[in-house]
């Protein structure tokens, strides 16, 4: 079962609880950590795009078509079509050489509300552009284009850059491939589903991807991980909990919607995937925050910069305090 992880009080009184499941593993892969069930199945689904982009990387494909950093970040992104995240896409459309009209996603206005009122107030219609897939998408359609696979249904889980996919996740998850769940994702990919504990694991590779045999694989994560926390602010845009946690050098992070949020620690040699059973995103920082206090994490400016996201006390709009959010849970060491 869920377990209680954060309380929104108001006037003394619990208004809004937040349930779910956590699950921190070592550096062996063990759980080491948990709250509620650490082997809960679990839909990946944004979270799941650093894996979706290391077939490209483990192909080179920044260096095939020219990309800078900023463009190869954000093929692991949920990107929010900041002006400067569609800079970079637009820039991808010309060096790989694939028309807008290619990707998959469907037209949307930004998830950033300054960049889509902006856009409304100047009359612009949504592009495809503009989801917060399109760099995934991008990638994989770089990843078909270099490897001769067809760009048409390149979303088709039987698709070969899908299936190199699935076989990545399996294999940095130590989860049987045939035991992976498919479903449909909201921009027209497969989207995975693994328990939290084997979610772990992967994040755990992404953090020491020491810990990963194949050479190649080996160097695209550590290409790809350290582009990430280079240009943090192309995984996800500004304020949010992953560009934020990504400022952190020592942190591997990446979100998925409906409340799933993973993480790695390079030097604690750690790795933590949670569910907010609900669906909920606005807690996380404050979830995050309290694992990391919880286990002794170092480098408080982090923490500060998390509770800057998801403040103990919140206001009204005239700034009068008018409650709390209140982390309740407690990780349970495992023997």
């Amino acid at each position: 079962m869920s377990e209680l992880l954060i309380e929104e009080r108001r006037g003394g009184l619990v208004e809004c609880e937040y349930a779910g499941h956590i699950c921190g593993v070592s550096y062996s892969g063990d759980t080491l950590y948990r709250v509620g069930t650490p082997h809960h199945m679990t839909y990946l689904r944004s979270a799941a795009k650093p894996f979706q982009a290391i077939p490209a990387f483990r192909l080179g494909i920044g260096e095939r078509y020219g990309l800078s950093g900023k463009e190869q970040a954000i093929m692991t992104a949920s990107h929010r079509s900041e002006p400067f995240h569609v800079d970079a896409l637009e820039s991808m459309l010309g060096k790989i050489g694939v028309q807008e009209s290619d990707l998959v996603c469907h037209s949307s206005y930004p998830l950033n509300v300054k960049a889509k009122d902006a856009l409304v107030e100047a009359g612009l219609p949504p592009r495809r552009l503009y989801h917060n897939c399109s760099g995934k998408h991008l990638g994989i359609l770089a990843l078909c284009r270099s490897e001769g696979f067809p760009l048409e249904g390149y979303e088709h889980p039987d698709h070969p850059a899908q299936q190199e996919i699935v076989r990545t996740l399996s294999m940095l998850s130590e989860y049987p491939r045939e035991h992976i769940r498919i479903g449909i994702d909201g921009c027209g990919f497969p989207v995975f589903a693994i328990p939290l504990s084997n979610l772990a694991k992967a994040y755990l590779k992404l953090a020491c991807p020491e810990l990963i045999a194949d050479p190649l694989t080996r160097t695209a994560v550590e290409r790809m991980t350290k582009l990430m926390n280079e240009h943090y602010e192309m995984v996800s845009g500004t304020g949010m909990i992953c560009s934020t946690l990504l400022m952190d050098d020592n942190i591997v992070a990446k979100g998925g919607a409906k409340g799933v949020y993973c993480f790695g620690l390079r030097k604690e040699r750690t790795a933590f995937a949670l569910k907010v059973m609900d669906g909920s995103e606005d807690k996380w920082p404050m979830v995050v925050a309290s694992i990391l206090e919880q286990i002794g994490y170092d480098r408080t400016e982090t923490i500060d910069r998390l509770y800057g996201l998801c403040p103990k006390h919140f206001t009204n709009g005239n700034g009068t305090i008018v409650g709390e959010n209140r982390a309740v849970f407690t990780l349970q060491r495992s023997q």
